[in-house]
C-alpha cells in the first residue's frame, strides 16, 4: 500500500529540502513540491532530483512556480495568481510519494489558508526541526497545530548542530517519535544521501 510523506519545518532554512530529498532516497519514493517560490533556474526539485541515486523516483512537477522569493501568498499576488488547496491535485502514482512544504506550517497561500490545508489526514507527516534560539516553541506549536487538525504526526527529523537539552525536551513534550538527526555536514552529495537514508529506512518503514 502506498503512503503519503509530507515533510514541513518548523521555519525556514532549517533543513527541509535536505530532509525531504533523505526521505525521498530511502524509500525510493516519488517527489513533489506542490507550491515553488523564488528560484526557478534551480528550484527545491532540481536540488532533490541532483542527489537522488536510485532509479525509481519520479519528480512530478510543481503546482505553482511563483517567481518571488517570498511567502506563497505574496509571491502569488505579484505574479496575479491565487493559490487554493481545493484545486491543487496530487500527482497521479503507484509509488509512495513525499511532499515538500514552503517553509512552516502556517505558512499563508491566501487570505484564509495555509500549508497545513495541503496536509491530509492520512499523510505521515514529519516535522523537520533545527536548534536555535526559540525552535523549541516553534517545534512544539508546529506539533500542537498539527494534532489540532487531526493529523498524523509520524515523527520529528533533527537538522544541524545537536542540542541535547533541546532534543531531549522537545521529545518529552511532544511525545512524537524521533526518527534521527541530519548533522551539520560539510556539504551533501548523492553518496552522503544515500548513507542518511540508509540509516533512516528502517524508523520510516517500521509498522
Amino acid at each position: 500500500m502506498k503512503t503519503t510523506y509530507f515533510i514541513t519545518g518548523i521555519s525556514t532554512e532549517v533543513g527541509k529540502t535536505i530532509a525531504s530529498t533523505i526521505v525521498t532516497e530511502a524509500l525510493q519514493a516519488d517527489y513533489w513540491k506542490p507550491i515553488q517560490a523564488g528560484e526557478l533556474d534551480n528550484t527545491d526539485t532540481h536540488k532533490v532530483e541532483k542527489l537522488i541515486s536510485n532509479t525509481k523516483t519520479t519528480f512530478h512537477q510543481s503546482a505553482f512556480n511563483l517567481k518571488s522569493p517570498m511567502s506563497p501568498h505574496a509571491a502569488a499576488a505579484i505574479d496575479k495568481v491565487k493559490i487554493e488547496p481545493k484545486k491543487i491535485k496530487r500527482p497521479t502514482t503507484k509509488n509512495n510519494l513525499v511532499i515538500e512544504g514552503a517553509g512552516g506550517l502556517l505558512v499563508p497561500l491566501n487570505d484564509s489558508e495555509t500549508i497545513a490545508d495541503l496536509i491530509e489526514p492520512k499523510d505521515n507527516v514529519i516535522v523537520v526541526s533545527r536548534h536555535y534560539l526559540g525552535s523549541i516553541n516553534h517545534t512544539l506549536l508546529t506539533v500542537e497545530g498539527l494534532k489540532n487538525r487531526g493529523l498524523n504526526v509520524f515523527g520529528i527529523i533533527f537538522s544541524g548542530i545537536e542540542n541535547k537539552e533541546t532534543e531531549c525536551i522537545i521529545a518529552k513534550m511532544t511525545n512524537v517519535p524521533i526518527l534521527g538527526r541530519i548533522e551539520e555536514e560539510p556539504y551533501f552529495d548523492s553518496n552522503v544521501v544515500k548513507e542518511y537514508a540508509d540509516r533512516l529506512k528502517k524508523e520510516l518503514t517500521s509498522p
